[in-house]
């Protein structure tokens, strides 16, 4: 298959025009999402479900966090993510497999007909995981494009997958809140350096390989501005798998908790890596097809 995004593959950093759709269907009256949100989602690469979920089904999801939080022995060790200073769990990846109320999450009706009519086809779960950004310690997310790290390193092909972010707590303008460029998502930005075996191992503690250089956040944020998505528990994020996107670290008293859920198109499956010797393991990036309806 032809490579339409290489990436670290060159000294210097490349934009290259995104050659993909972002919305794949056409409105109609049994659309999941408003004329408005589609424009939204299309124009700037994210839209913002206030409500979503009810307090009754976040307290649920919240316990649930909490339950898998305090009992780590009860999941697969390699899915458990630490901060490099004070390991302090950073992530639980693949939760959607190791908790039967994640799983539900996953499969939630709304979400997956929300993402069916976005990437215009059946969908499955190419990631899962809970974030943890705990208060005072809770560390940075440095910018990234998903799509970039899931091509080269995963093989996804096309840009044809999202990320739902469930929020579990407030993510308010002080604790950390997910940041995005809007209209980031039509650019592709090239990165530099090569990929090194087994990248994942540092990676999921903090990205060297696969974050944009300086230069390119600069003009993207002269151009477009930066966007703090913040919200109540409940609210859902919904944003393209090419948007530049980060969170600052949480120096507040105040937890920031978020569910996250990366639906891919059947049609996108992963392929052997781009730009990778060797694919990323199962609990990052799935290859078996499980798909996100009960």
């Amino acid at each position: 298959m032809p490579d339409l995004y290489p990436s670290r593959c060159d000294e210097v950093p490349r934009v290259i025009e995104r050659s993909d759709p972002v919305v794949y269907s056409s409105l109609t009256s049994s659309a999941p999402l408003t004329a408005g949100q589609i424009h939204q989602y299309s124009q700037d690469g994210y839209v913002v479900l206030r409500g979503l979920f009810s307090p009754s089904a976040i307290k649920g999801l919240r316990a649930e966090a909490v339950k898998l939080l305090d009992n780590p022995a009860s999941l697969d060790k390699e899915t458990l993510v630490t901060e490099s200073g004070s390991g302090r769990v950073r992530s639980i990846f693949m939760v959607h497999r190791q908790s039967a109320a994640m799983a539900r999450l996953a499969g939630n009706e709304w979400l997956t007909s929300i993402a069916r009519f976005l990437l215009a086809d059946d969908v499955y779960v190419h990631q899962s995981r809970l974030n943890y950004k705990p208060g005072f310690v809770g560390k940075e997310f440095y910018w990234h494009s998903d799509f970039e790290t899931w091509h080269v390193e995963d093989g996804m092909p096309r840009m044809r997958a999202l990320s739902m972010s469930i929020l579990l707590e407030p993510n308010t303008p002080f604790n950390g809140p997910l940041m995005i460029i809007p209209g980031s998502h039509r650019s592709f930005i090239t990165c530099v350096g090569r990929t090194p075996e087994n990248h994942y191992l540092t990676s999921l503690k903090k990205q060297e390989y696969g974050t944009p250089d300086q230069d390119s956040i600069a003009q993207l944020a002269a151009q477009n501005g930066i966007a703090a998505l913040t919200g109540n528990a409940g609210d859902v994020i919904i944003f393209d798998c090419n948007a530049m996107h980060g969170s600052n670290s949480n120096i507040t008293p105040f937890p920031r908790a978020n569910a996250f859920i990366v639906y891919n198109a059947i049609s996108n499956r992963l392929q052997s890596p781009f730009g990778a010797q060797t694919p990323r393991p199962e609990f990052i990036a799935t290859r078996e097809l499980v798909y996100a309806v009960n």
